[in-house]
């Protein structure tokens, strides 16, 4: 017993005296569109429907072209937005204008993983800490489920009130 209280009392003298050290930031892969190609044909359809839903949704607003991507039951598991593809169209509409199409997606991805009827695509945010005001970045997940090349589902870490 006398000699854990010791290791213990400099294990954290250790602790406290070793220098801080932050987070490893999330950076942006150094090719974004190869991410959303795959060798497999299904893999590759379904990670270009996740690219245009991606740009031409999420990005220009597109969201008359929704149906070319997203099925009529789209399940969404944002607590924000409604399932079906009518109620998502309607949620990003109401607040986003059209803007062009670019011609490549302007999200930071840090990844995209792809397997059976899945894609997550994962991209880099920057918050703001309210204790500190210093800016950091953290990540975000959208995953959606494919059936024929179009969304049926979708998961993100939204949270109620804010995207």
């Amino acid at each position: 017993m006398k000699i854990q209280f010791p290791l213990a009392a400099l294990f954290a003298a250790a602790l406290v005296s070793a220098p801080m050290r932050a987070q490893e930031p999330v950076t942006t892969a150094p090719d974004v569109e190869a991410l959303f190609h795959s060798k497999d044909k299904k893999l590759d359809r379904n990670k270009q429907a996740a690219y245009h839903i991606e740009k031409d949704l999420l990005q220009a607003n597109h969201w008359d072209e929704a149906d070319k991507w997203l099925t009529a039951e789209y399940l969404q598991h944002n607590p924000n937005v409604k399932s079906g593809r009518a109620d998502v169209v309607a949620y990003f509409s109401a607040t986003r204008k059209p803007t062009p199409v670019p011609e490549h997606l302007g999200a930071k991805v840090a990844f995209v993983n792809a397997e059976g009827d899945y894609v997550t695509v994962a991209t880099v945010r920057e918050v703001t800490d309210p204790k500190t005001s210093q800016k950091y970045t953290t990540t975000w997940f959208d995953t959606w489920r494919f059936v024929d090349g179009k969304a049926a589902e979708h998961w993100d870490c939204a949270t109620k009130g804010g995207l």
